[in-house]
């Protein structure tokens, strides 16, 4: 349950940390309409997740009696934080361009994260995968697991906001690409467990 909720805490962290369209807008939205605005832009993904993580969690529960199947779902996951890993480590930070119109900001936001292909990939094949291990184990897991997660990927991204608002070059100095290097290198070890995983199922 333990490692369970630090796998939620470093990859919602990494998620929210993470150059995007997501994090430009909440940016965006928050230099051009205050922070609240950059605030809902950051909430979308606490409504538009939810609709993922059930059918993934239900895609992947129908397909438990078929271990190969989880392993290979498993090794792609691995492979996929593995891609995030190696962005985040060449990352030389990001710009953001400023977007004119009615800030929309919640609906914007919804838009883009319900559009991007990472949070389909990242529930089918890391967070789904992490859920039904840790259901196996404790009941409560799988609810510890989203809540840690989506909570330090808004928190994150909330964050950010209120620095960028502060200082506009922080997304373009050393500080912001370190902490993107750090959360890159933890990206893969759980890789790792995912790795080692899917191994173990295709056994």
């Amino acid at each position: 349950m333990i490692a369970l909720l630090a796998a939620g805490v470093t990859l919602g962290i990494s998620a929210g940390f993470s150059p995007g369209p997501l994090l430009a807008l909440v940016v965006s939205q928050t230099i051009r309409h205050g922070f609240r605005e950059g605030a809902k832009v950051a909430f979308a993904p606490v409504i538009t997740d939810f609709p993922i993580i059930f059918l993934s969690t239900l895609l992947l529960a129908n397909l438990s009696g078929y271990k190969s199947v989880l392993g290979l779902v498993s090794i792609v996951g691995g492979l996929f934080l593995v891609y995030l890993a190696y962005e985040n480590v060449k990352t030389t930070g990001m710009e953001v361009t400023l977007d004119e119109g009615e800030p929309r900001s919640f609906l914007k936001g919804a838009m883009v994260n319900a559009l991007s292909p990472h949070p389909y990939i990242f529930w089918m094949t890391v967070g789904g995968p992490l859920i039904m291990r840790g259901a196996s184990e404790n009941p409560w897991s799988p609810a510890l697991f989203i809540a840690s997660f989506l909570g330090c990927l808004v928190g994150s991204k909330m964050m950010l906001a209120v620095v960028v608002g502060r200082s506009r070059h922080f997304l373009t100095g050393k500080p912001y690409v370190y902490i993107m290097r750090f959360l890159g290198l933890a990206l893969l070890l759980f890789a790792y467990v995912l790795f080692r995983d899917g191994m173990h199922h295709l056994r």
